[in-house]
């Protein structure tokens, strides 16, 4: 039968909300993610450290396993403050890591292959595609981050003793508190770089880049100057010392007193970075692409 002798019809069927419409994104992003066994290695490496902190938990609460190992001295391994900041630091740079891995395999196959005109030619706005990239990438590190983090809180809530979970509950807040702005901070942060870039290959080097040139940059600003400005541009110091504060953590444990940043230009910093990437997102992600002859 020829094509115009056939009759069209309209869809009659459910129509999904528009609130939701951005959620067929994150399923198929996520399916993407999580096809590939590299993923699957990277997170199996970045639970690595969960098990080891695990172990350390479970010697300074066994009275047993502390007597034999640790010779009866629990204050080798104290669970404070302090401990859950390196628990913090190691999976969130592992983080890093796997967001230079997935990120890229969401958005950039769809820009290498021209795929954005017809996704956004469907009932999806600009808005609506990049927050269903934008989920897919946060619910992919949320398992190597806050969720073991604070498995680990309430594992050593119910070994400690009675009363040091009430104590404590600074820690916990403070870690979900910061372990969420810095996945969600990669996390328009990938997208936004790899957005601009083709190749899978560069994207994975440049979301790299984005963090440790900036943060070398900052450092030999700091110690020509002598000033702490400079750390401004340095980002894992700045999340450190922004850790810190919210667990409630020593300001010596990796920065010192006389390099700590106001917590305002912290913030200034982080929200500044956020709106660059969200213009760079507004700019590359459109229905049509411009090509000069």
């Amino acid at each position: 039968m020829s094509v115009y002798k056939r009759d069209y019809r309209a869809y009659s069927g459910r129509v999904t909300s528009w609130q939701t419409r951005f959620l067929v994104l994150v399923r198929y992003g996520l399916s993407e993610v999580w096809s590939s066994k590299i993923t699957i290695g990277l997170f199996i490496f970045s639970m690595l450290p969960i098990v080891v902190f695990l172990v350390q938990i479970y010697l300074v609460n066994n009275p047993v396993a502390r007597q034999i190992i640790l010779k009866g001295n629990s204050r080798l391994l104290d669970v404070d403050a302090a401990f859950f900041l390196h628990v913090i630091e190691s999976q969130c740079w592992l983080a890093l890591v796997l967001t230079s891995w997935i990120a890229p395999r969401l958005i950039t196959f769809d820009l290498a292959d021209n795929a954005l005109p017809i996704l956004l030619s469907h009932p999806v706005s600009r808005f609506g595609y990049v927050m269903g990239k934008f989920v897919a990438l946060f619910a992919s590190l949320s398992p190597v981050t806050w969720i073991p983090c604070l498995a680990l809180y309430v594992y050593q809530c119910y070994s400690a003793p009675p009363g040091w979970a009430s104590a404590n509950l600074r820690i916990a807040a403070g870690m979900l508190a910061g372990i969420v702005i810095w996945i969600a901070l990669l996390s328009i942060l990938g997208l936004a770089l790899s957005s601009w870039v083709k190749w899978r290959v560069l994207a994975n080097l440049i979301i790299f880049a984005a963090v440790l040139v900036p943060a070398g940059v900052g450092g030999i600003v700091s110690a020509v100057l002598r000033t702490k400005w400079g750390f401004l541009l340095n980002l894992p110091v700045m999340m450190t010392q922004l850790w810190q504060r919210l667990i409630g953590a020593p300001e010596n444990v990796r920065a010192g007193h006389d390099w700590s940043l106001p917590s305002a230009a912290i913030a200034t910093v982080l929200i500044a970075v956020c709106f660059l990437c969200w213009a760079m997102l507004n700019a590359r992600i459109r229905a049509r692409e411009v090509v000069r002859g």
